[in-house]
């Protein structure tokens, strides 16, 4: 028999999940999401992925501020859900709302628990050069990320695959694995691990004062920081006075002082090696390829980006 469910999501990330659970032929009671915010030149109020998606299926959308408080509880409660799904919500969830569903509340979580716990596991992971990632199904209790495991599924992190291309990698993994989740729920078969004490890492959020490249680190440093923020917030640096955020790049060949231009293809010398942007952004701009970029802004092997 098909779940009665809750879910609870706000970004791109969590709409393939909202879509195989309905697909799957779920009962979705409601649909949880942040509020409209105003965003863009105009300061339009802007829905967010999640519930354009829900409008279009026709599902009930809830936007409270909080959790916190009686009222928004009761709601919650008053759904009469079997179990809520929960995928990069934004909201903490009171022990009163993760206790009301009968069966709980599973969290897709974009890391292989308990590495990077926390807010950004898709950017830190890239980040820090590893070479898997994957998606790790929780049953969600009142700790950061801290709940047993029901499932998960590994994804390779390939050498220039960016966080952007992670995000959308394990967005269909994590769709699909809490349909399997679900599944075996329904079946009574769900088997919970906890999670192991070693190996525990916190994906801290991304900060503004991190993003700008230090040409003075390794070339795979340098590699890894620029994937790792792309396509959002961007690593970036400054070439002749103006602000270029990387999108791409790729082993270069040769060396050189650090933030030294090799050649006239945007090839940087790094601490160690050096790296070639393959796709840049000025700001303003549109993205673009290197080669775009160069026909409007030429360089000269010497010059120096900051």
């Amino acid at each position: 028999m098909p779940l009665r469910l809750v879910f609870m999501g706000t970004p791109d990330f969590a709409v393939p999940s909202l879509i195989e659970l309905a697909v799957r032929g779920h009962d979705i009671a409601a649909v949880y999401t942040r509020a409209p915010k105003p965003a863009g030149r105009g300061m339009e109020m802007q829905v967010t992925p999640v519930e354009r998606e829900a409008r279009r299926l026709k599902l009930p959308v809830f936007t409270p501020k909080t959790l916190r408080d009686a009222e928004a509880q009761v709601t919650f409660q008053s759904h009469q859900a079997d179990a809520a799904v929960v995928v990069a919500y934004g909201l903490i969830l009171p022990k009163a709302v993760l206790d009301a569903p009968k069966l709980g509340c599973f969290n897709v979580h974009a890391s292989l628990l308990p590495r990077w716990r926390g807010a950004a596991p898709i950017n830190r992971a890239v980040m820090a050069g590893d070479a898997e990632s994957g998606v790790t199904i929780m049953k969600m209790d009142e700790g950061l990320d801290t709940g047993a495991m029901a499932m998960v599924e590994r994804a390779q992190i390939t050498a220039d695959m960016t966080a952007g291309d992670l995000h959308d990698l394990l967005s269909r993994l994590g769709a699909d694995l809490m349909a399997r989740t679900l599944a075996a729920v329904e079946r009574a078969s769900l088997t919970l691990t906890p999670q192991p004490a070693k190996g525990v890492t916190y994906a801290e959020k991304i900060s503004k004062s991190e993003t700008r490249v230090d040409w003075t680190r390794s070339w795979s440093e340098v590699h890894d920081h620029i994937r790792g923020l792309s396509p959002f917030p961007g690593a970036w640096f400054e070439l002749d006075g103006v602000r270029v955020k990387v999108l791409r790049a790729t082993k270069g060949e040769g060396s050189g002082a650090p933030g030294t231009l090799l050649d006239d293809r945007l090839t940087i010398a790094c601490g160690d090696g050096a790296v070639r942007l393959t796709q840049v952004q000025r700001a303003g701009k549109q993205p673009m390829a290197a080669e775009d970029f160069l026909r409007g802004t030429p360089v000269k092997a010497g010059s120096r980006a900051g």
